[in-house]
């Protein structure tokens, strides 16, 4: 059960960084930042949650990290669609939109 919960917290917290690549060239500075920050808090909450290295933890929360990517990227090219001007800055982009309803 607890892998469950750690790849939720892994899927959530890479949402905004997929949003963030969503919006930067690929193979750029920005779009290498935007993959590679978040595993820094892989590591910490692999450690700190006491699951382990095991192999079959890698199928969860590799799976989760780029699931919250994706989801993030997908989340960009909506709101691009749906509203013209958005950032790269999915909290600033919400409360934009939340403002201007």
């Amino acid at each position: 059960m607890k892998i469950f919960i750690i790849s939720l917290i892994i899927l959530i917290l890479n949402i905004p960084f997929g949003y963030w690549r969503g919006n930067v060239k690929k193979f750029s500075l920005q779009w290498i930042l935007s993959v590679h920050i978040p595993v820094p808090f892989v590591i910490f909450l692999r450690i700190y949650s006491n699951i382990g290295f095991e192999f079959y933890t890698y199928i969860f929360l590799v799976s989760a990290f780029f699931i919250g990517q994706k989801l993030g990227y997908i989340l960009h090219s909506w709101y691009l669609n749906k509203y013209n001007n958005v950032s790269a800055f999915l909290f600033y982009d919400l409360y934009k939109i939340k403002k201007n309803e």
